[in-house]
């Protein structure tokens, strides 16, 4: 009784895991998301927790992309600290915005001029870039509270700049994206507006409905403006305000993401609509070694209420549901995943982002890959290996699931020195299918690395 006790909760951990996509990404750890939509496809720019990190040691921003809501490419890394010159450390919350077909990444670093916290704008003319310091100096910088900026373009025109902890500071920017309009303004925090009023005028022994902490998220729908932020101390909970103009007077609305069992003491949101839906973005501590210094980001499906107003909104672990499928008969990257385990992502200069450190039983799965009703005859990956190799299984729907290709991986000369490997289709699959990318090999040692695969028919 007891072995089939344990036999059952086993399997009950991994068919939890199997169907789990939040994390979204799960190579490495990713904080405060910044969705944004640009030519159909949805980029969400992070940052980055470094591995047992005993604080918030980050050194760079990631990208990541998608089409369909559950299969995320890795894009690497296209912007970090090196980028300014005048910043030497904590690479913390940031958001990307384009305008008139540039893109400006607003960022928050510790700045060697006056040694505090102060926020930077890089450009590039992709929405992968390649960025560069727009100014060479801080945008503004003052003092410790200068963190997590958040960017809006209202529909006149005007760009609208939003940051701080604990105090809301604003400032408007000029058309050019690069340069403030005016001076820096901080919003007056007032129990109607924020559940609180403002840090230096909060009554010791008081508890307010609410306190605003950090990561504003400002954005408008149908004439509303709503400016989303990280509240109540710690730990960190999702509530709101909202407004009729751009800058206030804020009234507030009560919470999104009541405080929960996140596996973080913080919390950072973004909002955006895609496809039709509206989707929330957050981050948590629930990756395997990961918490309050370790976060990853997930995602959140919802509908606004009649009146506009927020729904309260829970963390999963299921995640959203798919708006789109893959074409399996184009070269598809190995670092586009909707859920993995054991994998790391790797990137040079040459080859771009690839999967790397691939071991025994690790596995990478993509969702809603689209056979057709003809189906493929042919698989080929790109791999390479410096030491013994191993096998790629390509199994549909489970880890267990029909084996319908299956390479055998041998040394290619080193780590980067990339083979093309053919092997034909052995059960063959039509229609649309889960495809799971399972690794086998030595015990205890790194097997392989994969760059990219396609089906031929």
């Amino acid at each position: 009784m007891k072995i089939r006790i344990l036999i059952l909760l086993f399997s009950s951990g991994l068919l939890c895991s199997l169907s789990a996509q939040n994390p979204i990404v799960q190579t490495c750890y990713t904080t405060d998301p910044a969705p944004m939509v640009h030519n159909g496809t949805l980029y969400v720019y992070t940052g980055h927790d470094e591995d047992k990190a005993d604080f918030f040691w980050m050194q760079e921003w990631r990208a990541y992309s998608t089409k369909d809501m559950v299969n995320w490419t890795d894009h690497g890394s296209p912007l970090a600290i090196e980028s300014f010159a005048w910043a030497d450390d904590r690479a913390w919350a940031a958001q990307c915005i384009e305008r008139n077909g540039k893109f400006y990444w607003y960022v928050c670093l510790h700045s060697k001029l006056t040694n505090a916290m102060a926020i930077g704008v890089a450009v590039g003319n992709s929405p992968l870039g390649p960025f560069k310091d727009a100014i060479g100096k801080p945008l503004c910088d003052g003092s410790w509270d200068y963190i997590d900026p958040t960017v809006f373009i209202d529909d006149d025109g005007q760009a609208y700049l939003y940051w701080g902890n604990p105090n809301i500071y604003y400032a408007k920017l000029n058309e050019d994206m690069v340069s403030l309009k005016g001076e820096v303004g901080k919003l007056e925090q007032t129990v109607e507006g924020f559940g609180a009023p403002s840090p230096d005028k909060r009554v010791k022994g008081v508890k307010y409905k609410d306190t605003y902490v950090e990561g504003p998220w400002l954005n408008k729908r149908e004439g509303k403006y709503y400016l989303l932020y990280a509240a109540g101390g710690v730990p960190e909970h999702i509530a709101y305000s909202m407004s009729s103009t751009p800058l206030g007077p804020w009234k507030y609305m009560g919470e999104i993401m009541p405080l929960q069992d996140t596996g973080s003491f913080t919390n950072h949101c973004g909002v955006i609509d895609y496809k039709g839906n509206s989707y929330f973005f957050y981050h948590t501590g629930k990756l395997p070694g990961g918490g309050g210094f370790g976060r990853s980001v997930a995602i959140e499906q919802f509908r606004y209420n009649t009146d506009g107003t927020f729904p309260i909104i829970n963390a999963t672990q299921a995640g959203v549901s798919p708006v789109g499928k893959l074409n399996p008969y184009q070269r598809l990257e190995a670092e586009t995943i909707a859920f993995s385990e054991g994998v790391k992502s790797e990137t040079n200069a040459k080859t771009g982002v690839y999967i790397a450190e691939i071991h025994n039983g690790d596995y990478i799965k993509v969702r809603e890959v689209d056979f057709g009703p003809q189906g493929p005859k042919r698989f080929t990956a790109s791999v390479a290996s410096a030491l013994r190799g191993g096998k790629l299984e390509v199994r549909t729907d489970s880890i267990g699931g029909t084996l319908i290709a299956e390479l055998t991986i041998p040394t290619t000369g080193g780590w980067e020195c990339w083979k093309s490997l053919r092997a034909n289709i052995i059960e063959p699959v039509t229609g649309v299918h889960d495809i799971y990318f399972v690794f086998k090999g030595r015990k205890g040692c790194k097997l392989f690395n994969f760059d990219w695969y396609k089906f031929d028919k």
